[in-house]
């Protein structure tokens, strides 16, 4: 006789997702799915696997709506660095990039310097395993890889313009698309859409730069030379089918937040699901963060848009190695030595009294708009060969030795290059602001950047740091959100919004299951370890390690997460993730 259940959830305080109250329930599951929601308990076959979650919280996996796994999900599909982390779903193209179409040096050239991975591997890796040209053939390879958690993807505006334009036209301010070629964009995008990509993502912020070694080197991503009329046109497609556009504003200036949230409105026409990065409580402005949700609560409710501002609910914290750091990009002196690959050549540039008078007229100027902070006094010097300087900021080096503070950067970048390791915070660093903006209803929970900026930024167990601060403060007694609005966040409402299925609990439902211990969601969370990534030749990446707080995750009802660790035979043969289309 066969077992009734595959794997059985038992004693568990049970979320659903959709933000109803907790109670105690057992968990059935068979074939994928949840096949049982069961207040008594369940029987036990002998083949069933049970997962005793006694004391601890069931929930649906996380989804992580804004990663760049587009190239480690092809040199380690498991994804396990958000797997452990109870995600189960993750949406990559984000940002005008896409791997989905384009020849392996525009992709790569597209890709790598904005997302601070390594080129040489990027590059190989196509070359080596492109087989799709299509956008079509783009996603029946993804449904052939032996994925850990879930994956689904926006198409790149960037990689489309590019290879319907060609590069060189791409990227010059002065050609426009022809009708022709505008048609052309619209048929791929159609065709994307009938696939089931999610939508479209675009980028207006001119400091992601191409990288590569070719004369485009350090300008700017196609999709910022484009037109709003071209935007505009490719958005019809999307109103039209109900799919989300997705882009990064030019964040700089701020003034074309409004194009996006006038592109989103739905008076006398369907609204347009509009989402941008990023509702933060910038160091640079403690104001901007009101204003663009004062924005976006005001598109929603008197112009009918469905905007959503993406958040994280965490400090926003940075790591570099020298200047290696895209925020360098802002402007055009940091801009300058990032062109530059070559340690020698871009140590000459630091030196060069010229560059530094430049450099220092910028980094100080008023005038420049900015989304760094640009305060050396807002950093620590965490590695250096000249060991006196650990734990000591920029500013107060700069003191102690009696000389411009830039004037030592600069000399100790130009000496030691990436073997100087310091860190900063970009925003959220206030709990009152941080607290606003993870309830904001116009928020939507994510942006963690996961599978880029793989030695800058940490941020893939964003749905447990939201947890600890609700549980934090209710300890306290503040209430920021019931725990169970906390899972809805994480799951349902993102879900729900981007029109996958994910993020539910339900019978008959998709069992991708979260098994937590609310006692090891604690300080542990916030702990910056470093870690080997799988198939990127030695790079180490920073990363969060909580083991404690992850006892179990079900990705379509097979158990890929056990105490934290991730089964070894996750990403090694098929059967865990699933490519997941957008609902017709």
């Amino acid at each position: 006789m066969s077992s009734p259940f595959d794997v059985t959830i038992e004693n568990g305080l049970f979320f659903d997702g959709t933000g109803s109250p907790p109670a105690p329930r057992h968990v059935g599951v068979r074939g994928g799915r949840v096949v049982a929601i069961s207040e008594a308990p369940l029987p036990r076959g002998p083949g069933t696997r049970v997962l005793d979650a006694a004391g601890c919280w069931v929930t649906p996996g996380f989804i992580d709506l804004h990663t760049h796994y587009d190239a480690e999900v092809e040199l380690a599909p498991s994804l396990s660095e958000s797997l452990r982390h109870g995600v189960t779903t993750v949406v990559f193209g984000s940002c005008s990039l896409s791997l989905a179409i384009g020849t392996p040096e525009d992709l790569a050239d597209q890709f790598c310097r904005v997302e601070a991975i390594p080129y040489d591997v990027v590059r190989r890796m196509l070359e080596q395993r492109k087989t799709w040209s299509t956008v079509t053939e783009y996603f029946e390879h993804l449904d052939t890889l032996p994925l850990g958690p879930n994956v689904s993807s926006f198409l790149g505006h960037s990689a489309m313009r590019a290879h319907v334009m060609g590069i060189e036209r791409s990227l010059d301010r002065t050609a426009r698309p022809t009708e022709g070629e505008l048609a052309r964009m619209e048929g791929i995008l159609r065709e994307a859409l009938d696939a089931g990509y999610l939508g479209m993502s675009v980028m207006t912020l001119k400091w992601d730069k191409i990288g590569g070694s070719r004369p485009i080197r350090s300008r700017p991503l196609p999709s910022t030379y484009a037109r709003w009329s071209e935007v505009h046109r490719l958005c019809g497609l999307l109103r039209e089918r109900g799919r989300v556009f997705q882009g990064v504003p030019d964040a700089a200036t701020k003034v074309n937040i409004v194009r996006f949230l006038l592109e989103s409105a739905g008076l006398a026409r369907a609204p347009l699901k509009t989402t941008i990065i990023s509702l933060i409580d910038l160091r640079a402005d403690r104001l901007v963060y009101r204003l663009v949700g004062l924005a976006a609560r005001l598109a929603n409710t008197w112009l009918g848009a469905d905007f959503r501002l993406q958040a994280l609910p965490e400090v926003f914290d940075l790591w570099a190695d020298g200047i290696d750091l895209v925020v360098f990009e802002e402007f055009g002196a940091g801009a300058a030595a990032l062109h530059l690959d070559d340690p020698a050549a871009r140590a000459r540039l630091l030196r060069d009294p010229a560059y530094r008078a430049r450099f220092r007229a910028e980094w100080r100027s008023r005038l420049l708009p900015k989304l760094f902070h640009r305060d050396f006094n807002q950093s620590e010097i965490l590695r250096c060969p000249e060991e006196r300087l650990v734990g000591k900021s920029f500013a107060r080096v700069a003191e102690e030795e009696g000389r411009d503070v830039v004037d030592v950067f600069l000399d100790l970048v130009a000496q030691h290059g990436p073997a100087l390791r310091w860190y900063t915070v970009m925003g959220n660093d206030r709990r009152g602001p941080l607290e606003e903006i993870v309830r904001h209803p116009d928020a939507i929970i994510g942006f963690s950047d996961a599978g880029a900026h793989l030695r800058q930024m940490a941020h893939y167990n964003f749905p447990l740091r939201l947890l600890r601060m609700v549980k934090d403060a209710a300890r306290e007694g503040r209430a920021i959100m019931p725990v169970e609005r906390a899972i809805q966040r994480l799951t349902a409402e993102i879900g729900d919004w981007l029109g996958i299925d994910a993020g539910r609990l339900e019978v008959g439902g998709r069992a991708d299951v979260v098994v937590l211990d609310p006692e090891g969601i604690d300080g542990e969370v916030d702990r910056i370890a470093e870690a080997p990534v799988e198939g990127f030749d030695g790079v180490v990446r920073l990363v969060r390690r909580n083991d404690r707080a992850v006892r179990a995750v079900l990705v379509n009802g097979r158990l890929a997460v056990q105490d934290g660790q991730v089964l070894p035979e996750v990403g090694t043969r098929r059967g865990h993730g699933r490519l997941l289309r957008a609902k017709a």
